[in-house]
């Protein structure tokens, strides 16, 4: 099964930031991205706007030829009102506290069962496919299936960080998720932290997943390697 390539390019947002003005410019690096192959393009919004302006969401999707995904938490009105304004692809929401660094846990998809429910519901009534960012334990991704979700994106830090020690063991917790999310009728998506030195193994070993969010590691690697190339790299790791 083919699994999609989405970049994520709020790091290019926060260079731009760093300076002011439009250099780079982010608008153009979603096509860059799509021309050199990416199949979908990631924005990860936050309140502050420290990378990604909410502004830089409604340039891009107006370019936008393959899957935008918008990721933020949907306890920001400011976001909803976003998502439901641009329509994207697909939305992946993410139970980010408002100043957050990164994201760093999934939902409790038993407890807020009832607050996801009520959410996911406004997208897809508007047509916006909905994924939700769950940790690799089983209980969640049986629990992610009631609440509405097309997909879930599974959060990866943990197998990052443990890949080096004992890939076996570091991908064991994501294998059992993942078949308990299709054995309930969920997609599956996977990211943080995803590099090219653990990427192709964890596609091998979750031959089920549709698509990897990724952004840091790949942008960092273009530095040296080239954004096309890179994206081609990658591309390559996602195939068995």
């Amino acid at each position: 099964m083919a699994t999609k390539l989405s970049v994520n390019i709020n790091k290019i947002a926060t260079l731009r930031n760093s300076r002011g003005g439009d250099n780079p410019n982010v608008v153009k690096a979603a096509i860059d991205c799509q021309h050199f192959g990416a199949d979908g393009i990631t924005v990860h919004p936050r309140p502050d706007e420290r990378h990604i302006r909410y502004n830089d969401v409604r340039e891009i999707s107006k370019i936008i030829t393959t899957e935008f995904n918008i990721e933020g938490n949907p306890t920001e009105d400011k976001f909803v009102s976003l998502v439901l304004e641009v329509k994207p692809a697909q939305v992946t929401l993410v139970p980010d506290s408002p100043g957050q660094l990164t994201s760093n846990h999934g939902w409790d998809t038993i407890k807020e069962k009832d607050y996801l429910l009520r959410t996911i519901d406004v997208f897809k009534k508007a047509g916006i496919r909905v994924s939700i960012f769950i940790d690799p334990v089983e209980r969640m991704a049986a629990a992610a299936a009631e609440t509405g979700a097309d997909r879930v994106e599974l959060y990866t830090e943990d197998y990052a960080k443990n890949y080096k020690k004992d890939k076996a063991a570091a991908v064991a917790a994501y294998i059992k998720a993942a078949a308990i999310a299709t054995q309930n009728g969920l997609g599956l998506n996977a990211g943080h932290d995803l590099d090219r030195e653990n990427l192709h193994f964890f596609k091998q070993s979750v031959p089920a997943l549709l698509e990897v969010s990724i952004g840091h590691a790949l942008i960092a690697d273009a530095l040296y390697y080239g954004l096309e190339n890179v994206i081609q790299l990658y591309k390559k790791a996602l195939i068995i």
